[in-house]
């Protein structure tokens, strides 16, 4: 998979919560009897692409029973369950969940961890 797109360009981008940034696969504009089909034509309920970011994934509320109640309260790290989508996966997902976006005249989706139906994980896809 070729990207257009910067390492340091990747970097600027920030992902929040639960949310995943993914480089849509480009759709088919082909039929099988070789008929070119318009943009309008493909509204797929679902959708694959490759996951670009990952976000830290959900945030777990504060372990307040660690201390004890008369303790002063400190303002601690915010700890995040993972998200179980990696960098470089092949997703699955429900396109009406996603929210596009572009950026440096490329396509990007931006995808809740939970609209992912699937996920395809290749080791030696990247490397």
């Amino acid at each position: 998979m070729q990207l257009a797109i910067d390492q340091k360009d990747i970097d600027k981008f920030l992902m929040v919560g639960d949310k995943v940034l993914i480089k849509p696969k480009n759709p088919q504009s082909q039929t099988k009897s070789g008929l070119y089909l318009p943009p309008t034509v493909q509204q797929e309920k679902i959708q694959s692409g490759y996951i670009i970011k990952v976000g830290p994934g959900f945030p777990l509320p504060s372990q307040s029973e660690e201390h004890e109640v008369w303790e002063k309260k400190t303002e601690g790290e915010v700890h995040y369950l993972p998200l179980q989508a990696r960098e470089g996966d092949l997703a699955v997902f429900l396109q009406n969940a996603a929210y596009e976006i572009n950026f440096n005249e490329e396509k990007f989706l931006i995808v809740p961890h939970s609209a992912i139906l699937m996920l395809v994980r290749d080791e030696g896809l990247f490397e």
